[in-house]
């Protein structure tokens, strides 16, 4: 099945901010081939979104970023979350230059490659939102410190650690955001390939 096995009845903005949130009823085929009834839907309306995992494939190293999440503030008992450099992509721009723009404003890190793992939609029930993965090389020495635009509210503290110990914070769940789950487990299935071909 395709788009056009969608009706969309009425489409209507609840909200508009620095995200949408938009009503939709519509309805779809169904698998038996006949039109379902008439569904309501909410549906948030973000930007994509650039996720990358910077890898010193020297030093077999991962730098993480940590910062306060609001999302995970109600259930959650430490709301500051172990995560990858990301950020949104503005309309003109590639995904591969917001790696790279992010590397610098939130881990103060060059990214000399970058190796696309996937595209995801994180929680396509209720999101429009597309999430491009990579992994990026950089060199973790001396890499540290407190990064991020103080106009837009970041405080991010950059963590270097051993890729097996960031495997080990994912198993233990000090690291539980999907982003970074993926990354870090694909890297641990292709570790071999990636130091092959960045060494």
């Amino acid at each position: 099945m395709g788009k056009d096995d969608i009706d969309i009845i009425e489409r209507e903005t609840c909200f508009r901010g620095f995200y949408r949130l938009e009503r939709i009823r519509l309805r779809h085929r169904l698998f038996a081939g006949d039109m379902g009834p008439p569904l309501s839907r909410e549906l948030f309306v973000r930007h994509d979104a650039v996720c990358v995992l910077p890898y010193d494939p020297q030093r077999d190293e991962v730098v993480l970023i940590e910062q306060f999440r609001v999302g995970a503030m109600d259930k959650s008992s430490n709301p500051w979350l172990l995560e990858l450099v990301a950020g949104l992509i503005d309309r003109n721009e590639q995904p591969e230059e917001v790696a790279r723009r992010e590397a610098l404003e939130e881990a103060n890190l060059k990214l000399t490659s970058l190796w696309p793992v996937t595209q995801y939609y994180p929680s396509p029930g209720g999101s429009d939102e597309r999430v491009h993965l990579y992994v990026g090389r950089c060199s973790s020495q001396g890499a540290g410190g407190v990064h991020g635009l103080a106009e837009e509210g970041e405080d991010i503290r950059v963590q270097v650690m051993p890729l097996a110990d960031a495997l080990a914070a994912v198993r233990d769940g000090r690291i539980d955001n999907a982003a970074s789950i993926i990354a870090l487990q694909w890297l641990a299935l292709n570790r071999d390939e990636v130091r092959g071909m960045w060494s």
